[in-house]
């Protein structure tokens, strides 16, 4: 079940990292976000009902993709989880 809820909670603002550097949210209107891909990997037991620290980084956003990853540990510093997606992201043109 805990693998289940942070696996859940992982995909929440992963890809939102990408947008950082160019100062947009993903309530930044016209702008389009997907998830293309998203996988994961457990590298210890965990809760998902407490303390972790959730790493994320963005090492690429080009052509309308970008390539977000992430790792989570635990309070004692232990990596229990790694992450990475594949986005979607682009300008809109908006209505008139």
């Amino acid at each position: 079940m805990h693998q289940s809820v942070l696996a859940y909670a992982s995909d929440m603002s992963l890809l939102d990292t990408s947008l950082l550097a160019h100062g947009a949210t993903l309530f930044t209107p016209g702008l389009q976000l997907a998830s293309l891909d998203h996988a994961m990997w457990f590298h210890r037991p965990l809760r998902a009902d407490e303390w972790l620290l959730y790493v994320q980084e963005s090492p690429s956003a080009a052509g309308a993709r970008s390539f977000n990853n992430g790792t989570l540990y635990s309070e004692d510093g232990a990596l229990v989880a790694s992450v990475v997606q594949e986005g979607l992201v682009r300008q809109r043109d908006m209505p008139v």
